[in-house]
């Protein structure tokens, strides 16, 4: 089997999780604010969660003679997500709310992939998305229900 879209939206995957990794890492360096002691050692956990994933998915790309992207630059060129310089200008509850948005965008990506891999059939890549995607949606949650809203998982 070829799976080339599979292949194609895996490392996409890649380039935006990767990405998303230096988003939480640049909000656990650049945070001041009231929760800080919460928040700081709670994004390491996140970051931790990012960099199993990320491996998951580009293994799983290797698995199916793909080739992950693996440079910053390669990374930078291809992610969907946006990044910004590191400032303390921002307090803690905007920094969640940046954090959200780029979640619900990984979120939108593996419910892509979800699709993509389902249709050629791909089985076992879409089980790996699934489960990322429960885990994505969970920091959704988390995230939203700290910024005392509800979840909005569309999906």
């Amino acid at each position: 089997m070829v799976y080339s879209k599979t292949k194609d939206i895996l490392n996409q995957i890649v380039a935006d999780l990767y990405t998303m990794r230096v988003i939480v890492h640049q909000t656990h360096w650049y945070m001041r604010d009231h929760g800080f002691l919460f928040y700081h050692p709670l994004l390491d956990d996140f970051i931790d969660d990012i960099d199993d994933q990320v491996d998951e998915v580009a293994e799983r790309l290797v698995t199916l003679d793909g080739a992950p992207y693996s440079t910053l630059q390669a990374f930078h060129e291809n992610t969907q997500l946006e990044e910004t310089k590191g400032t303390f200008d921002h307090t803690i509850e905007e920094q969640l709310a940046r954090l959200l948005e780029n979640y619900k965008k990984i979120a939108d990506t593996l419910e892509k992939g979800i699709q993509i891999s389902d249709e050629e059939n791909d089985l076992v890549s879409q089980d790996m998305l699934i489960a990322i995607k429960g885990d994505v949606d969970k920091r959704i949650w988390m995230i939203q229900g700290d910024l005392g809203k509800a979840p909005g998982l569309e999906h």
